[in-house]
């Protein structure tokens, strides 16, 4: 360990070396790997895309899926008023929501007008 840390084992000083021009590499660049000229051998059938099991496997698959989603479909609807109230909401487009926003703030004008008028105010 103590010749990692002498001072015979530290590179030298990098100013006591001669400067290069700007914009210039200090490496010189190696020269272009030679490239394979041939193909590498295939050995083997080949194989279909996919490569996976028969479809018969695809279809069990895909019909479990259905069937998961359905469930989960069942339990939603299953859930109460206020889930079916979200629903709702979800499902209402940018124009009926407006439109809601719109009503509900009539209403609390018309009965801020309306409490004016019993106050005689």
């Amino acid at each position: 360990m103590g010749n990692i840390c002498s001072r015979g084992a530290n590179p030298s000083d990098p100013f006591s070396q001669p400067g290069r021009v700007l914009g210039t590499s200090s490496t010189p660049t190696p020269a272009a790997a030679p490239k394979a000229s041939v193909p590498p051998k295939v050995c083997g059938p080949g194989r279909t895309l996919g490569g996976g099991p028969p479809a018969g496997d695809a279809r069990s698959k895909a019909a479990e899926a259905a069937q998961k989603r359905a469930e989960a479909q069942a339990d939603a609807a299953n859930r109460g008023k206020l889930h079916s109230q979200l629903a709702a909401q979800k499902a209402q487009t940018h124009t009926q929501t407006l439109t809601e926003a719109s009503r509900a703030e009539r209403a609390a004008r018309e009965a801020d007008q309306a409490s004016r008028a019993q106050r005689w105010d």
